[in-house]
């Protein structure tokens, strides 16, 4: 038996307004909780990114090998994140969003601190595992969040501002972790209450990590709004929707879906790479301290990758304004175009300075599309299955992206060049290799998401 069920849409004259938890139309309040989300999400990446700075002193003290590190920036994080993401997007879509976000902060919180007491790799690597878990439930909740608080002509920016957080939590953890590295070089061990003697490069997670229960507390000013655009059952009332359906949802849209996720699993392969190793970069190819590479990255980070989101948020926004269902896309394909011209040969040049140039160029471009291809998502599916589909996305990106960005460069270094010196070919290879196949994939998806945009527009969406 087949049931047609009809995407609610907004109301176009109250389209500019937001509702609160009591239904009073406030997009002031929406530029608050904006704020919240993109300071807990600054946080996250704080937390997430602190280990690249940490590379030397681990591989010291613990023996390992690049292939390692690789892994422990990357698979060991993302491994749990992106399993834990799918059922975490299912209560994101059917719980208290605020709620949920709270406990992820503390749980990540908890376990980024108790990496500073942990004895051998392996206990590391699952501490890491622990601040994956608790990482994956803020991201769904937070989209979902935003996509209510905001009209749809506001999204793709909004969610490109939430997206500063990824490089201001990551210039700071740059900071934070060069100014202790080199501040701590000179006294090996430090004692402390409870964990005793400890090597002083663990302090580092000690510093980011405890400081989350304000943020968690800080959760509890976001009121939950009411959720809008929601799939209707055939009496008018909001449907509840299983697993199955929201399947369904995806399978009407699979062309986008897979388009986008597999895009972007290639935009966050670049991202990681210099997230992940342009501190280590600097460190063997430039003998820079951890401090001067942390307060270059911080710079670029924030002054061009920052303005990279708002600038893809921006014109993504204008071009859907114009009628150009395609916008997130096409700003995705500049992206992918850019990453190859100046990201790729930023770490090939002899000359550090115009590296520095040739990264600050390349962030700005490979930033473009972070924000506006989750906004792009959001807008071609139902309420009910947004943070489902958020979910599944990041479960793409952060299984592929973040697993092969810090893992592919150390495996060529470790079984390619057999040199670590040669980490710059082995980022530049991964880079140019990325954006090509991201060039290819968002070229592909331009007609089905225009096809899956304007469905939802209609209200056409049909279960079966």
């Amino acid at each position: 038996m087949s049931t047609v069920i009809q995407s609610e849409m907004s109301d176009p004259k109250n389209e500019q307004k937001t509702d609160g938890e009591e239904g009073k139309p406030d997009l002031r309040y929406a530029w608050y909780v904006l704020a919240v989300l993109t300071g807990m999400y600054m946080f996250s990446f704080v937390d997430r990114q602190i280990l690249s700075l940490l590379v030397p002193s681990i591989k010291r003290d613990l023996g390992v090998s690049d292939t390692q590190i690789g892994f422990l920036q990357g698979l060991s994080f993302a491994l749990f994140y992106t399993l834990m993401g799918l059922p975490l997007g299912r209560m994101a879509d059917s719980c208290n969003r605020r709620n949920l976000i709270a406990a992820s902060i503390a749980v990540w919180s908890f376990f980024t601190a108790l990496c500073a007491a942990t004895k051998s790799y392996f206990t590391l690597f699952m501490a890491r595992v622990g601040v994956g878990v608790g990482e994956a439930g803020l991201s769904p909740a937070a989209y979902s969040l935003i996509a209510d608080y905001f009209p749809k002509r506001l999204i793709g920016t909004a969610i490109s501002i939430f997206y500063f957080g990824l490089y201001l939590g990551s210039s700071l953890a740059l900071l934070v972790g060069g100014m202790t590295v080199d501040a701590l070089a000179k006294t090996p061990t430090v004692t402390l209450p409870i964990l005793g003697t400890i090597a002083s490069w663990r302090v580092t997670f000690l510093i980011v990590g405890l400081p989350g229960l304000i943020f968690a507390l800080l959760a509890f000013t976001i009121r939950e709004p009411r959720r809008r655009n929601l799939l209707l059952a055939a009496d008018g009332k909001a449907a509840k929707t299983s697993f199955k359906e929201a399947f369904i949802q995806m399978g009407l849209r699979w062309q986008s879906v897979v388009g986008i996720s597999a895009g972007m699993i290639f935009q966050a392969t670049n991202t990681y790479v210099i997230i992940a190793w342009a501190p280590t970069y600097f460190l063997r190819v430039h003998g820079w301290t951890a401090g001067q590479a942390g307060k270059a990255l911080a710079v670029i980070m924030i002054a061009f990758a920052c303005t990279g989101m708002y600038l893809g948020g921006f014109l993504s926004d204008r071009w859907q304004k114009r009628g150009f269902a395609d916008g997130p896309i096409k700003v995705a394909i500049i992206s992918a175009v850019g990453i190859f011209l100046f990201l790729t040969p930023a770490t090939l040049v002899s000359d550090v300075r115009w590296t520095l140039v040739l990264m600050a160029i390349g962030m700005l471009l490979l930033s473009l599309p972070m924000g506006v291809s989750v906004a792009s998502l959001q807008l071609i599916f139902p309420n009910q299955v947004r943070g489902q589909v958020a979910a599944l996305f990041l479960f793409c990106l952060n299984l592929g992206g973040q697993t092969m960005g810090p893992g592919v460069p150390g495996l060529l270094n470790d079984y390619w060049f057999h040199d670590e010196n040669m980490i710059g070919a082995s980022m530049a290879l991964t880079i140019g290799v990325a954006s090509f196949l991201m060039l290819l994939v968002f070229l592909a998806t331009l007609r089905p998401y225009r096809i899956h945009y304007q469905m939802m527009e209609n209200g056409n969406t049909q279960s079966s």
